[in-house]
């Protein structure tokens, strides 16, 4: 599993401009996954059911992640929609994104060449000015204490900036946290050493989670 962190979008864009009379409208949006990618899809569809065409394209996942990438020319000629704007995307470095190009025919004829520059150009044009965040890849361990040892672990996890997810105190404390998948080694050695090897580190027996 690749656990550098990557760009996905902060919030959704829409650029709309006409070209030769046609009207172009580029949405994009932050879809997680391949489901969530088809939902937008045929949200815009459903929106826009009196376009001549509505094209697509998404990384459902990270931006390298091609297992997860899809696109469609929605009856323009195949090649002039769906694949430029799937090069914008994949030329991004943006994940987990969504473009959809509504295309309102104004009556001239764009040629192929017109065609991708159109859809492909909308998209590019809408990645330049869409907000992104970083996402970082976390997991969860769970950690098993003394009382006296919480303090020197509240410290630790303020270090690597790590987030108390769940907790269990009793004869003992146990507590679930989460942080970034790069840090669990320097994290986990981090209170072995403090700790004299007496507070226990181990894997939650959960797929990772990520924020």
């Amino acid at each position: 599993m690749n656990s550098e962190p990557y760009l996905i979008p902060k919030s959704s864009f829409v650029f709309e401009e006409e070209i030769k009379k046609s009207v172009f409208i580029t949405y994009l949006a932050h879809t997680p996954s391949v489901e969530e990618a088809k939902t937008f899809i045929e949200q815009m569809k459903n929106r826009h059911s009196d376009a001549r065409h509505n094209c697509w394209a998404y990384l459902a996942g990270r931006p390298e992640d091609s297992m997860k990438w899809g696109f469609s020319d929605d009856g323009e000629p195949s090649g002039t929609a769906g694949k430029p704007m799937l090069a914008q995307l994949t030329g991004s470095d943006v994940g987990e994104i969504t473009a959809v190009v509504t295309r309102y025919f104004g009556g001239i004829k764009l040629g192929t060449g017109g065609l991708v520059k159109a859809y492909g150009g909308g998209v590019q044009k809408a990645l330049q000015r869409l907000e992104t965040i970083e996402k970082k890849i976390t997991s969860q361990l769970v950690i098993t204490l003394d009382y006296h040892f919480l303090p020197i672990l509240q410290s630790i996890m303020s270090q690597f900036d790590a987030k108390e997810v769940q907790s269990e105190y009793s004869e003992n404390v146990m507590l679930v946290v989460e942080l970034e998948v790069n840090h669990i080694d320097s994290f986990t050695q981090t209170i072995i050493n403090r700790s004299g090897a007496k507070v226990v580190v181990s894997p939650k027996d959960t797929p990772p989670i990520n924020n």
